[in-house]
């Protein structure tokens, strides 16, 4: 396995190698923080994206999907918040004019710290960064980079503005002419389109709290520091699911969610102990309680998905913007009245989970440097374990050579199951290297195509992560590879 400072490199570079991820516009030297999905790379994202699709809405009775605008009218954003609270604390350094995010900054010296063995003083200096931050206390950050003498990564010294804040929102022109009345912006996040139709999807859905409304979606941060490959990018994709409660149950639907979108992530198979649970320590001014799942990504323990207790913060801020009511009128009897519960404004729990960071978390996992070598000869093999329901490539047919009616056979096995998972075909080089190439794909079978095959309709199928092969029937593969794709 990778060294843990070498595994992000390695991953980097097998990304780009075979065709997950590429640099954006790199014949231009590229765009940073900003990446293009390659053909591998697409269709894991695609299969990450309909896998959390089919959980939140097939598999739930009360649960419905939305596909909201990019652009919004400029006062959702004003009603939201993000105009006025969508900042993240920034200093620069006075000799390289590089700026940084101050807990970015806080925390890649505290990595540098714990590379030296001090481990109890950066986690001493997080706390108190967490502490301070949660106080908005920007003097006392200012004094705990100066105190911990955090140096600029580029000039190597501290010699630090103060801190001040920076809005993250990317701003744009509406229409032909340019002016304060035409501008927009791209949305920070996909929540605001899903309460804006709030009434939309409840009355022609007919749906009754509690229910859901579930989106996946473009989203824009002018990240000053994005970095760590796709981890913090500045275009990314969010999936995200509010669900409407009634007042007073919040915490309970609370506890509920965070549990489930855990054992969500467990289903896949993903080891229990890569994920923790981060309860926020400073809360959003929309929350009354607030967690992180977070993945012990190759960089550490980072945020992966967020559950949220927003209270009716939302739909209450655009029902005083937009002077439109945004209530549900819930006719169940409440037990201690007797009578319904009439109109209210929903609370909301909101789910929300970076799909480029599960891209990243599913494939750091899944990536393994294995060494192979006997007392005969060396040998070696980089493989990407994924979870079968997540594999670009279901099931490789590769036929032993190109003549004598093998290439024939595999074809008819390809339009077999073609209609069912995606399939590979290659008949390039010898098996051994068409193996290895696979597994570097992440394929969990490979069907060898061979002259038994022609005697008896069986041929070889081979397993990815444990490289044991097994003789069946051509019959048998299609049901084979659907029950190993099935979750």
């Amino acid at each position: 396995m990778a060294n843990e400072s070498k595994l992000l490199p390695a991953i980097i570079a097998h990304c780009k190698e075979y065709g997950f991820i590429f640099p954006s516009s790199e014949i231009y030297d590229g765009l940073q923080a900003v990446y293009d999905y390659g053909q591998m790379g697409s269709e894991l994202k695609k299969n990450i994206k309909d896998h959390w699709w089919r959980s939140m809405t097939q598999l739930q009775e009360n649960i419905v999907g939305l596909d909201a605008a990019i652009f919004m009218h400029p006062t959702t954003w004003k009603a939201s918040g993000h105009v006025d609270n969508f900042n993240d604390p920034m200093i620069d350094n006075k000799d390289s004019n590089k700026r940084y995010r101050v807990d970015h900054l806080i925390e890649a010296h505290a990595d540098q710290l714990k590379e030296t063995g001090k481990t109890a003083e950066a986690d001493q200096l997080i706390a108190d960064m967490e502490a301070l931050l949660g106080k908005d206390d920007f003097a006392g950050l200012k004094s705990l980079i100066e105190t911990n003498k955090v140096s600029c990564s580029i000039s190597g010294t501290c010699n630090w503005t103060d801190i001040r804040q920076f809005n993250l929102m990317f701003a744009t022109e509406f229409g032909s002419t340019e002016g304060e009345d035409n501008k927009v912006y791209l949305r920070p996040e996909t929540a605001q389109g899903i309460f804006v139709n709030f009434l939309n999807v409840q009355k022609t859905g007919r749906m009754k709290v509690p229910f859901g409304i579930a989106q996946v979606g473009k989203a824009f941060r002018n990240e000053i520091v994005a970095r760590q490959f796709i981890f913090r990018m500045r275009e990314f994709e969010q999936m995200e699911m509010q669900f409407f409660v009634r007042p007073g149950t919040q915490k309970e639907w609370y506890e509920y969610w965070k549990e489930a979108r855990l054992k969500w992530h467990l289903a896949l198979g993903l080891p229990v102990d890569k994920y923790r649970y981060h309860d926020h320590v400073k809360l959003a001014h929309y929350a009354d309680a607030a967690c992180d799942i977070e993945f012990a990504f190759p960089m550490g323990f980072k945020e992966l998905e967020g559950i949220h207790s927003r209270t009716d913060f939302d739909l209450k801020q655009h029902q005083e913007y937009s002077k439109k009511k945004q209530q549900y009128f819930d006719n169940d009897v409440d037990p201690a009245t007797g009578k319904p519960y009439g109109n209210y404004i929903p609370y909301v729990i909101e789910t929300s989970i970076g799909l480029d960071r599960m891209f990243l978390a599913v494939i750091s996992h899944a990536y393994e440097e294995q060494d192979l070598s006997t007392e005969e000869k060396q040998d070696s093999r980089v493989v990407l374990k994924l979870p079968p329901v997540l594999a670009p490539i279901k099931m490789a047919v590769l036929p032993l050579n190109k003549k004598d009616g093998l290439p024939e056979i595999a074809d008819a096995i390809l339009a077999d199951c073609r209609p069912h998972f995606r399939c590979f075909y290659e008949e390039k080089d010898s098996i051994g290297k068409r193996y290895r190439r696979m597994d570097a794909l992440g394929t969990p079978f490979c069907v060898t195509v061979d002259y038994q095959t022609k005697e008896d309709n069986t041929v070889t199928i081979r397993h990815r992560d444990s490289m044991e092969q097994e003789r069946v029937p051509i019959s048998a593969l299609r049901s084979i590879v659907q029950q190993a794709i099935t979750i």
